[in-house]
């Protein structure tokens, strides 16, 4: 049975938002990666953006683990999801959504991480994923996911990498113990391995935002070849090819850049390649083509 646009009528949602991003440090000593923002929308608002687009909203219908910063993750996410927060340590992407069993009870479930950026120039967010649900049997794991440049490549499935998103049935959640563990080994490899996994092309970009130059590429990517820059922002230097957060200011020259929301760039300061974080952090970014 399912609901509109071929989704299942009881698929939940969980939005992997716990972990603290350690390739972004020192960027993410002030936020946790799920709120860092990409084209002047925190990841996380994207994911949940993107399950709207399938008709998955609210605390019954989604939710949110958190663990490192969780307080910024709570109010930042408020009653729009129902909110699992992890004591301690994270408890990795299967003992995330093992402690969140009761909440799912019995549903089919679609775990999508929140550092995920995902962008389909013929699609919005959530029909541009609505292919990893369309004729599901119910039974088999799917995974979003788009060709390696080397098939044969440790952590490739049929081919491919993973872009962010899978779609789980319960039978598979329902015995996940509430440990550190990771989905790739505890549910996606047992069950290629038992003929009972599917990858679905994405067919648009797709950027985990893990290191700096990738969160770079996915801001550019954002602001497809402009300035992209927040209306309360205040610009009187150059800005080329950038992104310029909310109430952030810039006086000097920025090119290829992301200026975080209240960040400044004084008169004279040249950032190219590069993260701007309040008024004294600059993370530079290999250069990419």
């Amino acid at each position: 049975m399912t609901g509109g646009a071929g989704v299942p009528a009881q698929l939940c949602a969980v939005v992997l938002a716990a972990g603290e991003g350690t390739r972004l440090r020192p960027l993410t000593e002030r936020v946790p990666k799920a709120l860092c923002p990409v084209g002047n929308v925190p990841l996380l608002d994207r994911s949940l953006g993107r399950l709207a687009g399938l008709g998955l909203t609210g605390p019954d219908r989604v939710a949110v683990n958190a663990c490192y910063l969780a307080e910024q993750v709570v109010e930042h996410v408020g009653d729009r999801a129902h909110l699992s927060v992890e004591p301690g340590d994270p408890l990795g992407t299967a003992g995330g959504v093992a402690k969140l069993r009761d909440w799912i009870d019995g549903r089919p479930v679609l775990v999508g991480n929140a550092d995920a950026y995902l962008a389909d120039p013929t699609a919005p967010p959530g029909p541009d994923v609505a292919a990893l649900l369309d004729g599901w049997d119910g039974h088999t794991v799917r995974l979003l996911g788009q060709p390696a440049a080397d098939p044969a490549a440790p952590g490739t499935f049929a081919g491919h990498c993973f872009t962010g998103f899978s779609l789980l049935p319960w039978r598979l959640v329902r015995d996940l113990p509430v440990v550190f563990s990771d989905l790739v080994r505890a549910v996606w490899r047992p069950a290629e391995a038992a003929g009972a996994l599917a990858v679905v092309p994405y067919p648009g970009t797709f950027f985990d935002t893990g290191t700096p130059a990738d969160y770079l590429a996915a801001n550019l990517h954002a602001a497809a070849g402009g300035a992209l820059v927040a209306e309360s922002a205040t610009v009187t230097g150059r800005c080329v090819e950038s992104v310029v957060g909310a109430d952030a200011r810039v006086d000097g020259d920025v090119s290829r850049t992301v200026v975080w929301p209240g960040a400044t760039v004084r008169a004279g300061e040249r950032l190219e390649n590069a993260i701007r974080a309040g008024s004294d952090l600059t993370v530079p970014c290999a250069a990419q083509g």
